[in-house]
């Protein structure tokens, strides 16, 4: 395994659809990893050096807000490529997102293969 995805978000069914959507990039040697707040995320982050992580805002311990400045300011781990998957879709939860050093700021419900697509592209399996 050489590309890693970290899918968190602190609902169970979400991270169970987004796991089963992304699975399929297993063949391609991606391995997924899972955290259900955001405490837990930057732990991982910090400890395996995902390639992608999919972050939910909504959270409990760590928001994902906080995380993402987190990764992109304070543990200077800026190659991270974070997409704020999240149901808060209006503008200035889009622009605060920005501010913090999202990649990209996706809406839910989301759709699978747009998630799959650019996952591929940002890993580079196109």
């Amino acid at each position: 395994m050489d590309k890693k995805i970290l899918i968190v978000d602190d609902e169970p069914h979400i991270r169970l659809l987004l796991e089963q959507t992304l699975e399929e990039l297993e063949d391609e040697g991606v391995e997924l990893l899972i955290a259900e707040n955001g405490q837990e995320a930057l732990e991982i982050i910090q400890s395996e050096k995902p390639d992608l992580v999919f972050l939910d805002v909504m959270m409990p311990l760590m928001n994902g807000f906080e995380v993402c400045r987190a990764v992109k300011n304070d543990v200077k781990i800026a190659d991270v490529y974070i997409i704020m998957l999240t149901a808060k879709g209006q503008e200035f939860d889009k622009q605060k997102g920005q501010e913090v050093g999202a990649d990209l700021y996706m809406t839910k419900p989301f759709d699978p293969d747009e998630v799959v697509e650019k996952s591929m592209e940002v890993l580079g399996l196109v």
